[in-house]
């Protein structure tokens, strides 16, 4: 979770950290430049309370704390205009200014998820997956028409998703998981009991899982072999539509892909030309269009 997130979401502090979280949120600018007795003047606490926050915030000092802080003010000064993840447009807005409305929320959804995925977890996911020789996709709604883009494009280097899912048959795709295989969840929420005890399942027979998510908090993340979590501000259901959280899935299957294609990138490459071949030019190929 970003660290501006961690500040708004005030998580396991006390009402005098809560109130140096808010002092500094308000004062982005400026608070990076202050010391921490500075801070804790300012914030009419003392200087063992900045410390303790600096610490529940993932640093191991105020000179790392006060680092960050300055790069968060830095890309807040240069960041889009800000769209409501929820309700991006209003109703009196005109055709373009919805579209360019839409247009940063795209974006800036891409550079928020960016900044919280890590080597570690990537590289684990596209191992995972290259490495197992089927791939269930659990997801539904709108997610599992991400699935169906990201099973599109494992087709063009010969690895097969199955939607798990699809016309109800998730338990059953769940009992015949091996550990040869590889389970990926999608889910925003992470509020799905079928898929706890599913998880749980993988975990005792060790099936390699995959948990795409926007709920760090959930117990699913505990129970996947490889979760990748990112902090957006989607809410469950009051929002026009879910337009951050799918961008952000979209984005991380579309990464996943790549890593797994750049691993054997030559290799690929020829495999393309040579069903393109068959496609075009080749038994394939139809004669009418040629």
């Amino acid at each position: 979770m970003l660290l501006i997130d961690k500040l708004r979401l005030q998580q396991g502090l006390t009402n005098t950290e809560k109130r140096i979280a808010d002092y500094i949120l308000d004062n982005l600018t400026t608070a990076p430049s202050l010391n921490v007795d500075e801070l804790a003047k300012n914030t009419y606490t003392s200087h063992s309370s900045v410390s303790r926050l600096a610490r529940k915030m993932g640093y191991d000092g105020f000179r790392d704390f006060r680092i960050a802080l300055s790069e968060i003010a830095h890309s807040e000064l240069y960041r889009l205009n800000d769209v409501d993840a929820n309700f991006p447009f209003h109703p009196n807005d005109t055709a373009t200014e919805i579209a360019k409305k839409i247009s940063d929320l795209t974006i800036d959804t891409v550079k928020r998820t960016y900044a919280q995925l890590t080597d570690e977890a990537l590289e684990e996911a596209a191992r995972l997956l290259t490495k197992a020789e089927r791939i269930f996709l659990f997801a539904t709604g709108d997610s599992q028409i991400r699935a169906r883009s990201f099973q599109n494009k494992l087709v063009k280097i010969n690895k097969f998703l199955i939607i798990a899912d699809e016309y109800g048959d998730g338990d059953w795709n769940a009992a015949n998981l091996t550990k040869k295989d590889c389970a990926i969840f999608i889910t925003y929420r992470a509020k799905v009991p079928q898929y706890e005890r599913m998880l749980k399942l993988f975990l005792n027979e060790n099936v390699p899982s995959i948990l795409l998510t926007g709920n760090g908090n959930s117990n699913l993340t505990a129970l996947a072999t490889q979760p990748i979590v990112f902090n957006h501000d989607e809410l469950d259901f009051l929002k026009v539509s879910t337009f951050s959280s799918q961008v952000a899935f979209e984005y991380i299957l579309n990464t996943l892909f790549s890593i797994i294609y750049a691993k054997e990138y030559q290799k690929n490459l020829v495999n393309l030309k040579k069903k393109h071949d068959i496609m075009e030019t080749g038994i394939l190929a139809n004669p009418e269009i040629n």
